[in-house]
């Protein structure tokens, strides 16, 4: 304990702390996408209204933490872990939030529907999504925890353990992604084709969220290689 202070001292206030702060808030952003896509389902736009001003306000405060982060970010060799990694994580974060957003704007720009050959897995197939981003979140508050043992240790092992199952998820969304542009295959003949054109578009962005969340655990892992 007495090691630990000194080394605070030296180190100053970490920046792992608002990292994890900033990650939390990109969590709660995404996990909008669940009542969105249900009200989507239903038809009930005052419900996807909703979920979009919620998720804008999520990614508006989380624009707020990535700021000053990065205005306070000291520029010292004296970091607990790389200044360069630590920037790019809260990038991956950031981006994750920023797919949210995007995605309930076209949603509800273009008041879109999705067809009954879809809708049920494409609920799975957000949930999937919001999963991933929830295990990069957990990963992430284990920073802290590596900093302290110098990244040796067990604690190492249950890091690589949490980024291994990131990748079984990101790999369940993509396996759901594939079913459902299957399903959408079959029937796009029968959708106007710009209404086809935007539902692959929103297909796309939805992985992109477990993909980003996956980004987020393959950086923490190069920062255990080194």
């Amino acid at each position: 304990m007495v090691r630990k202070n000194i080394m605070s001292s030296l180190f100053g206030a970490s920046p792992v702390h608002p990292l994890q702060m900033h990650m939390d808030k990109v969590y709660q952003c995404v996990s909008q996408l669940i009542p969105l896509f249900e009200a989507v389902l239903k038809e009930d736009w005052d419900g996807v209204r909703a979920a979009r001003k919620e998720i804008s306000k999520l990614e508006n405060e989380a624009d707020v933490l990535k700021k000053d982060l990065r205005l306070n970010l000291p520029s010292s060799m004296m970091l607990p872990v790389s200044r360069r990694d630590l920037l790019e994580v809260l990038t991956m974060q950031d981006k994750i939030a920023n797919k949210a957003k995007d995605i309930s704007g076209i949603i509800l720009g273009r008041k879109m529907t999705l067809p009954k050959e879809v809708g049920d897995t494409y609920l799975e197939f957000v949930q999937r999504c919001v999963d991933a981003t929830e295990q990069a979140q957990t990963t992430v508050n284990e920073l802290d925890e590596l900093v302290e043992t110098g990244f040796r240790g067990n604690e190492v092992e249950i890091v690589e353990a949490m980024i291994s199952k990131l990748n079984e998820i990101e790999s369940d969304t993509d396996n759901i992604q594939v079913e459902i542009r299957s399903n959408l295959f079959k029937i796009e003949r029968d959708l106007p084709p710009i209404d086809a054109m935007f539902l692959y578009k929103v297909i796309d962005a939805t992985g992109d969220v477990a993909d980003l969340a996956q980004r987020v655990g393959s950086r923490l892992q190069l920062m255990l290689a080194r």
